[in-house]
């Protein structure tokens, strides 16, 4: 029996170790897909310089758009969806009637998510503060379901760098 248990063991170690060594491979390639992405928005327009930023490099936008894309998943809720329930990039992260209900009935949830693209409406240190506090411009905490960040400061700005760039009629051509 003794054997069974160094096998068993010696098992677990590999299997332990080969996640260990898939969690650190993995984490190199996500470090990476910023760079490897592509800077044109859904419909295939390519993002101008930040409005009011023009010291936002692209690398800055291309990290914003890889943060809004693929960590947060803004499209989710801040576009549109057509009959079917499939996002309408056409109008992307031009704001939406939120399309989940609560399991229980809460006072405070969104109706709607507001949108996003071209940023209007507000400023930098206003998106910072959604961001990185979670705290929304009225000075309360953000409404359920959107997601309380905190997020950091140099990400917080690829973002609003990201969303300054698309116009705010964005339509796909």
């Amino acid at each position: 029996m003794k054997v069974v248990y160094r096998w068993g063991a010696s098992l677990a170690v590999l299997i332990i170790a080969g996640a260990a060594a898939f969690s650190l491979s993995s984490r190199e390639i996500t470090a990476a897909e910023p760079q490897a992405q592509s800077t044109q928005a859904p419909g295939g327009q390519t993002p101008q310089a930040a409005k009011g930023s023009p010291a936002a490099s692209e690398e800055l936008i291309v990290r914003g758009e890889y943060l809004v894309d693929h960590v947060g998943m803004c499209s989710e809720c801040h576009t549109p969806r057509d009959a079917r329930g499939n996002i309408d990039n056409s109008r992307y992260l031009q704001g939406a009637p939120i399309w989940i209900v609560p399991v229980h009935p809460m006072t405070n949830w969104a109706n709607r998510a507001p949108a996003l693209a071209g940023f209007e409406g507000f400023t930098d240190a206003q998106g910072e503060t959604i961001l990185e506090k979670g705290v929304g411009p009225n000075g309360l905490d953000i409404q359920p379901p959107m997601h309380i960040y905190r997020m950091n400061h140099a990400d917080a700005q690829a973002i609003i760098a990201y969303l300054r760039s698309l116009p705010s009629n964005y339509t796909q051509p």
